[in-house]
């Protein structure tokens, strides 16, 4: 691993903004001197206000390849050059598992000047990597670099960050006020959301009316199946003429995991953590309840009745996808509103199914977090890249990223927020692609939001909630609808607010917690050998070897720990 990062990542980031012309011989906006080649976070009085230094920032990207987003083009970087004096160059790890990129990327101990990676909960399985990198001393402490920043100081105040990203991954106790990771995409008010999300289960709109059903009134699994079963006997086609299968799964595949939405009912606490709180109050293992049993017995009638597609749980993202365009399933077993082909509201939302204790309450995180960024011990001037950051999370820095270059892209309105160009909305629904490479968010291009997305309220930066609704509302009609015919805003009112941990947040603290995590993997692939299991007896068999192992890990110990952590305010347990 003493390769430079340069020579092991092979994949170059679509995000790279290599600038012809744009070297030190480049004058910055309103004239002046050249800037000087040397790295410097000092402005002179020929520089904007946004100068922060004539420098490249080199970033590597250890997410998914499918995440990563084109090349801006070369207006759009001089225009950055020139507000700031940064050349940004970044670059994306081509392994498997992201996750396996940022294990080898950080054992070379050769980075560049910052690293991105998921991190959605300090329970997140890359959390105890970059922890174990932070406590090595590989990481840069960012707490003095961001005091004096305008946005990203707002992260010191005592109540603008959630609980876990607060104590769980920025400032953990044992940092002493040091900080080591930046938590991204956090709301800048309580319950703020961007968009009126509807996701779960979709049945195909023609079949429903066929049916004579109203998608709202499926509120168990006992009316899915059901209605599976009608959708069978119905003999429906897709758009090739071809017999659909009743029951689909995940829009974007499933992948060896489970589809919590479609079996609420089903189902012991949130899926990718599986503990929730007994009748006495009690926080345990989905393994200690009768619910596995139940949906795997459930899981089995179906694949038995070919009332679910037989690849339910394996299918990958490409053929499911193609799937759920073609009309090829009669319920999609997970998608949203706000995906394109669904603009006709060919499928309309299933239920929601209700949870196990009765009717269904919609969830809202306080204030969330997605991915993360750090910035080696190795790299030079640091207070750069923060400064950096912190324009690209500003109004001016997001303004370009995310709409692009006025004149070009957008026109100003009488308050200075932004109107589209109408061009370039029909460019964007003709040919994404094409509009890509205008660069900006916008147009589908986010290279900016790996540092500056966060501090979120589009509405209050720019007078809009989705990019282009003041000049064409229409754009995001179809969400907006699907929403109102789902209830979005009576249940919006009704909604549980969380601020807390996550139950697998604390496995790093816990004596056995390697072992455990293990365990609980085995469990849930060992619910999924159990769909497919010959008989009950042998997905009984398989489930009881998968709850001794959980036993052996010390499953009872971290249950009194997550009871006494969620006794305590400041660690809150969410477990919806």
């Amino acid at each position: 691993m003493s390769k430079r990062w340069v020579k092991w990542v092979t994949m170059p980031l679509a995000a790279s903004l290599l600038l012809a012309g744009c070297e030190s011989s480049s004058q910055p906006a309103g004239g002046g001197d050249n800037a000087s080649s040397t790295p410097s976070t000092t402005a002179s009085s020929s520089k904007p206000a946004t100068w922060i230094a004539d420098r490249t920032i080199k970033g590597l990207l250890f997410i998914d390849s499918d995440d990563i987003t084109k090349d801006i083009n070369p207006e759009i970087a001089k225009k950055l050059k020139e507000m700031t004096g940064i050349t940004l160059q970044m670059e994306g790890v081509n392994s498997e598992h992201a996750i396996d990129g940022l294990i080898a990327g950080l054992a070379s101990n050769d980075l560049p000047d910052f690293i991105v990676y998921y991190l959605n909960n300090s329970g997140r399985k890359e959390m105890p990597v970059i922890l174990k990198a932070a406590k090595e001393n590989m990481f840069t402490d960012l707490t003095p670099l961001i005091k004096g920043t305008k946005i990203y100081s707002k992260y010191l105040d005592d109540k603008y960050l959630p609980l876990d990203t607060k104590n769980g991954v920025m400032f953990r106790p044992e940092f002493n006020g040091s900080s080591y990771f930046v938590h991204m995409n956090v709301q800048r008010e309580g319950g703020y959301e961007e968009r009126k999300y509807v996701g779960g289960p979709f049945i195909r709109k023609d079949i429903a009316e066929a049916l004579k059903v109203d998608p709202r009134t499926i509120k168990t699994t006992d009316q899915v199946y059901e209605l599976a079963q009608k959708i069978k006997d119905g003999n429906f086609k897709d758009k090739n003429g071809k017999a659909i299968t009743p029951l689909g799964p995940r829009y974007w595949g499933n992948g060896n995991h489970e589809n919590g939405p479609l079996f609420n009912d089903l189902t012991w606490g949130a899926i990718d953590q599986g503990f929730e709180k007994n009748k006495e109050g009690k926080i345990i293992h989905e393994s200690k309840t009768e619910y596995p049993m139940k949906r795997i017995e459930f899981v089995q009638k179906l694949l038995k009745e070919k009332i679910m597609a037989p690849d339910y749980y394996a299918m990958q993202e490409n053929k499911a996808t193609e799937g759920a365009i073609n009309g090829s399933f009669g319920i999609i077993g997970d998608m949203h509103s706000y995906l394109d082909f669904n603009k006709d509201m060919s499928y309309l939302p299933l239920g929601p199914i209700n949870s196990l204790d009765g009717s269904y309450r919609m969830s809202v995180d306080y204030k969330s977090g997605y991915m993360a960024w750090s910035i080696p011990k190795t790299t030079k001037n640091p207070q750069d890249v923060v400064k950096f950051a912190d324009f690209l999370a500003s109004r001016e820095g997001k303004l370009l990223w995310q709409y692009g270059l006025e004149g070009r892209d957008y026109t100003l309105d009488a308050k200075g927020n932004p109107l589209v160009k109408k061009e370039v909305l029909e460019l964007r629904n003709k040919d994404p692609k094409a509009a890509m490479q205008l660069g900006f968010e916008g147009a589908g291009n986010g290279w900016g939001s790996y540092l500056g997305s966060t501090d979120i309220n589009r509405l209050g930066d720019f007078g809009e909630m989705q990019y282009g609704d003041a000049v064409s509302p229409e754009a995001n009609a179809t969400p907006l609808k699907i929403a109102e015919y789902w209830g979005y805003d009576e249940k919006k009112k009704n909604a549980i607010i969380n601020d807390g941990y996550r139950p697998l947040s604390f496995i790093d603290e816990f004596a056995t917690g390697n072992e455990l995590k293990t365990a609980l993997t085995n469990y849930n692939e060992s619910i999924i050998r159990a769909f497919y299991a010959k008989s009950l007896d042998e997905a009984q068999k398989i489930l009881d070897a998968s709850k001794k192992q959980l036993q052996a890990a010390g499953l009872d110990k971290f249950e009194e720990l997550l009871q006494k952590k969620d006794s305590d305010p400041k660690t809150k347990v969410i477990l919806k």
